[in-house]
């Protein structure tokens, strides 16, 4: 057994056994919802309604409804696509590369982590399929047969590239969270008493038995898809960034982007996990398996990659400057000083300033301003989008063409409607599948547990 540092703080905390673990974390499960469960779903829904009612709008009336100006267009739109891909990036991060450099403590959060980001990743695909106006007719951007004409997709464009990047990525990620199901499927399955729960989880178990060869093969191909998604982490957001750093806008055209939105992504993404598994660790009082260490681990990831936006920031505007570009200059300093200065300003203080709070220990460590300092930094991720896009197209070459932008209601109906969505889906998923793998929990047990660590201790000296 692989023996644990003394001075190293327990994962699992208070006097757990093998069975403890297996009925906390199944007890949403079996028993009933929480009442603040049914709050939380009710108010996701009723956004995801709204939403709903938006994109019913938008497809009966044309995109038109939006904000879009010739100027300033696929504004709130792209906004929201990249926001939303980038939350989606922790949840790989947490699942492959942390399981390849066999850290413990993503056991607590990489169940959560990746229904994440399956769910994020339906919400950024809704702005990807409706930016196109006629939806409908998306078929015709594949390569099809002569008879409907040239259209050939143009294979140079990096908006093409996204699609291959992220439905790779969804793929992947998609199917790594369901392999890490199979175990607790089968745990479930053994466990529930009405027929049809025994019906469900038996055919999501897919004849899981427990034995050696079972846990053999899925070691394995946890392995291998850890292997296969960790390029993904760094490759999706990288082609994402294409989108802006392949044209001559200035502001947009600089090869500081595909690690600066990766970083950005991994920040936003981290923060996201932060605010739902606090949130869900009130709800199912997982407070034993979620713990303050956890959370600190978490927010030193966000000090680390919030340090590098920063520092990404002002090398952007530091090569404006050395570059001798006017245009170029003219881009960052009407971001900073143009009619859209406030949103520059809330993505300084939001994405630079804030996770420098987290360098001290009783910020790091407290709930409450890890939870106001997570939604703090996910707002500031979405400024940042925002700025990029919207605030460069506002002034472009050309003076005469200069305009503002304003959301529409519809913009606002269709963004809420996916924070509905996001947030239904996952209330669903943590009602019905077990939000912790309970399955790897128990591998770390006799290292990681607060008992089982004091007795090992205890016999040591």
């Amino acid at each position: 057994m692989h023996a644990e540092s003394e001075i190293r703080l327990p994962l699992i905390i208070g006097n757990k056994s093998y069975r403890q673990i297996t009925d906390d974390i199944i007890a949403p499960i079996e028993g009933k919802a929480a009442r603040g469960w049914y709050t939380l779903t009710t108010i996701c829904a009723l956004c995801f309604l709204w939403g709903i009612c938006s994109l019913a709008y938008t497809i009966g009336t044309g995109i038109g409804s939006w904000g879009s100006s010739n100027n300033v267009d696929w504004a709130w739109d792209i906004t929201n696509f990249v926001w939303w891909i980038g939350i989606g990036h922790a949840g790989t991060l947490i699942s492959a590369v942390l399981l390849l450099f066999r850290q413990k403590w993503r056991m607590a959060i990489n169940r959560s982590a990746e229904a994440m980001t399956i769910f994020a990743v339906m919400c950024a695909a809704i702005f990807v399929l409706l930016h196109t106006g006629r939806p409908w007719l998306d078929y015709m951007l594949f390569p099809l047969p002569n008879q409907f004409g040239s259209l050939w997709p143009n294979f140079n464009s990096p908006l093409l590239w996204d699609v291959f990047a992220v439905s790779t990525y969804f793929t992947v990620s998609l199917v790594f969270w369901y392999i890490g199901l199979i175990p607790d499927f089968g745990m479930i399955r053994d466990r529930v008493i009405k027929p049809w729960q025994k019906k469900m989880y038996g055919f999501l178990s897919f004849g899981w038995g427990g034995s050696a060869r079972h846990w053999s093969r899925f070691e394995e191909v946890s392995l291998v898809l850890a292997g296969l998604s960790t390029p993904l982490v760094f490759s999706v957001h990288s082609i994402v960034s294409f989108d802006f750093a392949t044209s001559i806008v200035p502001g947009w055209h600089t090869t500081i982007f595909p690690p600066y939105f990766v970083a950005g992504a991994v920040f936003s993404g981290f923060a996201m996990v932060l605010t739902l598994m606090l949130v869900v660790r009130k709800i199912y009082k997982l407070e034993h398996y979620l713990t303050i260490k956890h959370i600190e681990y978490m927010n030193i990831v966000i000090i680390v990659t919030g340090s590098i936006v920063g520092v990404a920031y002002l090398t952007e505007l530091f090569v404006a400057w050395y570059s001798g570009v006017e245009w170029e200059q003219y881009a960052f300093l009407n971001r900073a000083t143009g009619p859209l200065a406030w949103s520059y300003w809330i993505m300084m203080g939001c994405n630079v300033v804030s996770p420098q709070l987290f360098w001290f220990k009783k910020i790091r460590t407290s709930i409450v301003a890890t939870f106001i300092l997570s939604i703090v930094v996910n707002i500031g991720m979405w400024f940042e989008r925002f700025v990029i896009i919207v605030t460069t197209l506002c002034r472009t070459y050309v003076p005469s063409t200069w305009s503002t932008y304003t959301p529409s209601f519809i913009d606002v109906g269709i963004f809420v409607g996916t924070i509905g969505m996001f947030g239904t889906f996952f209330l669903l998923f943590s009602r019905y599948f077990p939000v912790i793998a309970q399955a790897e929990l128990k591998t770390i047990l006799k290292a990681s547990g607060e008992s089982q660590k004091k007795a090992a201790a205890e016999a040591h000296h």
